[in-house]
């Protein structure tokens, strides 16, 4: 068990999103030829030329090997993309026999659907390389040799696609590393911003002067939230609890500031224990809605955050007041500001394709919306 856990854990690069490519029009030939459906096709037509010529020189019949090619290749490109997008991604982190099982069998369906198209449509010569004459196609040794070619093949195209996605991921690793360092230094400077943090300060002595009970609370909690910013978001996850303690300790500290005039209100539904995220994954969000979102309705400045855990995703909003420094042109994602772009090119980094981010231009409030994957503890 501890040896499959290895290995699963060794792979899981397969299986785990890998970065969403970036939407930008085609400049030019070199931008074009980058495309991942390119390559698939440039691979693939010389594969199949490369073949072609191989066999047809191996033959001296050129248009036999093509007719066979014509009838290999589809069965080629199934096979590899039925092992590489279904059986590597979806079967094997749950089961490694099971994988085994279903590749070996599904090379064995498709060598003996070959063997029946070669016969009815190529030749009726049965394995014309071999030196032993064969005449019935279903042999042993000929479905075996057949088998083995498709099995030789499969495992190159595997052993190549494996080499790719670790150097991928190994790339988006050292991106998403970096990321994470530009996200805590962009959060040194942002987040704690000199007015924010003067301003807190400036609160702390009118309450020490004061004598108020609330200035040693105050200390602890900026030094928390400072605390959290500059160890916490070092590591790779932490728990949602974690994350929720620091979102109300800023949350405090701004209704330090604001006083009364402040209603911003933190909601929590579902189970959050044992419930992970990557650390300061939201707190850019909510900064955003404290930067943008500070106009009165009534007299008041309302605020609204949500945690809502529904089995293993986190559904997080934030709700404000529209002010006019606040881009909301319909369809589009308008956060402003280095941690909010540092936050979602890191959501791409992690979770690839797997969560969405949107943003609601209502008639009075800014809504945002995260729905991310939550990570057992």
């Amino acid at each position: 068990m501890n040896h499959y856990t290895n290995f699963h854990q060794d792979l899981s690069f397969l299986w785990k999103p890998l970065a969403k490519p970036e939407i930008r029009p085609v400049e030019s030939i070199t931008d074009f030829l980058k495309k991942p459906v390119v390559y698939h096709t440039l691979f693939w037509i010389g594969y199949f030329v490369f073949n072609t010529l191989r066999w047809g020189f191996y033959f001296d019949d050129y248009l036999y090997s093509l007719k066979s090619n014509i009838v290999e290749f589809p069965i080629h490109v199934l096979l590899v993309y039925f092992n590489i997008y279904f059986l590597l991604r979806k079967v094997l982190p749950k089961s490694l026999p099971r994988y085994i099982f279903y590749l070996l069998l599904s090379i064995l369906i498709m060598s003996l659907v070959r063997i029946v198209l070669t016969y009815s449509f190529v030749t009726t010569e049965v394995w014309r390389e071999s030196v032993i004459p064969v005449e019935s196609p279903f042999g042993f040794n000929y479905i075996l040799a057949v088998y083995l070619g498709e099995l030789y093949f499969i495992g190159l195209i595997t052993a190549i696609y494996l080499v790719i996605a670790l150097i991928s991921s190994k790339k988006n690793m050292l991106e998403l590393q970096q990321r994470n360092h530009e996200t805590e230094l962009s959060f040194l400077r942002s987040q704690v911003q000199p007015h924010f943090f003067f301003n807190t300060l400036n609160n702390l002595y009118a309450l020490t002067l004061e004598k108020s009970e609330k200035a040693p609370e105050t200390v602890l909690k900026l030094s928390e939230l400072m605390s959290y910013v500059i160890y916490k978001g070092k590591q790779q996850f932490v728990n949602l609890s974690e994350e929720i303690e620091h979102i109300n300790n800023y949350i405090d500290l701004e209704n330090l500031r604001y006083g009364n005039k402040l209603e911003a209100k933190l909601s929590i539904s579902g189970n959050i224990l044992g419930k992970q995220i990557p650390p300061l994954i939201l707190m850019p969000f909510v900064e955003n809605s404290f930067k943008h979102g500070i106009h009165y309705r009534n007299g008041k400045i309302p605020i609204k955050i949500g945690l809502q855990v529904v089995e293993d995703e986190l559904i997080f909003t934030t709700t404000n007041p529209v002010g006019s420094s606040q881009n909301l042109r319909t369809g589009e994602i308008e956060l402003s500001g280095i941690g909010i772009q540092n936050t979602k090119r890191r959501l791409e980094l992690i979770y690839g394709q797997t969560f969405t981010l949107d943003v609601d231009n209502q008639s009075e409030n800014f809504l945002v919306t995260l729905k991310i994957k939550l990570y057992e503890n």
